[in-house]
């Protein structure tokens, strides 16, 4: 019988034990990484593959702009030892505290080569906003396969200096991902071929490297976080109606109130392009036929 109950608990043990994954004795811990936004996990799992166990400090539905880490986020980060940041505003003030939390923590700065781009200036605002000063970089670089390449390789940069055990899995998923971004940037290329400087119409500015990518001309609706006065609505409206826009595209972490009264003065309709969606590839490629539907 006390046999019988010992294999019993043996048996407990494995079950729980599958159930929760295996002790630390029979299996590696990943390596805690934390990134600013749900698309840098993406690519963070795609070099890191098993390896890696990535925490994403944005939560869904809010913007980077305005976001601040509440204490429990903070509390999350005393076991990550590698952070990517991506330039969000939030991390200017709170990369240096994650760090005197955890001082063993191993910050990438991904953004840190990547070439950038002013935030939105377009000639309708200048025109009526021209006292508005040059408030900063448009951060939202992982919008623009060519760009994520160079955010992989500071990627792969971080999970090989922390983690040099696992470098050639690293450097082969590495491999792979970039093959992966080839094609779709090779499929995006052929997708707006012959449409130069095409325009298409956003509430929020964050698709200016994607545009820049493509040939695109990308005119926003808000500027520098503010919504357009009645005033600078009768100006978009009648730039829309001259370029033809039909279609004016909005994001979830935005109100679609001035993107609304546009599109019904053209007559036109509202379309969601989600710049944050954690599947980055498929959100890509699917805003781009959008932005292909809306260009005809």
């Amino acid at each position: 019988m006390t046999l019988t109950r010992y294999m019993a608990g043996i048996l407990l043990f494995l079950a729980v034990s599958i159930l929760n994954g295996l002790p630390s004795w029979c299996a590696e811990a990943p390596v805690q990484a934390a990134v600013s936004i749900a698309p840098q996990k993406y690519f963070v799992e795609k070099i890191g593959g098993a390896h890696v166990a990535v925490t994403v400090m944005v939560p869904p539905g809010v913007e980077p702009h305005t976001y601040e880490p509440k204490p429990r986020e903070v509390l999350a980060l005393s076991r990550a030892r590698v952070y990517f940041a991506i330039g969000a505003p939030f991390e200017n003030a709170w990369l240096p505290r994650f760090k005197s939390t955890n001082p063993r923590l191993l910050i990438v700065h991904t953004e840190e080569n990547v070439p950038r781009i002013p935030l939105a200036q377009e000639e309708h605002h200048e025109l009526v906003r021209a006292e508005t000063p040059e408030s900063g970089m448009d951060i939202h670089i992982w919008l623009s396969p060519p760009l994520v390449k160079i955010q992989a390789q500071s990627i792969f940069d971080g999970l090989a200096k922390i983690d040099p055990a696992h470098i050639e899995e690293y450097r082969a998923n590495f491999t792979r991902f970039n093959a992966e971004i080839d094609s779709l940037d090779a499929d995006l290329k052929k997708l707006f071929y012959g449409r130069p400087q095409a325009k298409f119409m956003v509430f929020h500015p964050a698709w200016a490297y994607f545009a820049q990518a493509y040939g695109l001309k990308e005119i926003p609706i808000e500027i520098a976080g503010k919504e357009p006065k009645p005033s600078e609505l009768m100006k978009l409206i009648k730039l829309a109606l001259e370029q033809k826009i039909t279609v004016i595209f909005v994001q979830p972490q935005f109100s679609a109130r001035s993107a609304r009264t546009i599109a019904d003065a053209i007559h036109g309709r509202l379309v969601y392009a989600d710049p944050m969606s954690e599947n980055w590839a498929k959100n890509i490629r699917t805003a781009a036929e959008e932005f292909k539907a809306a260009l005809r």
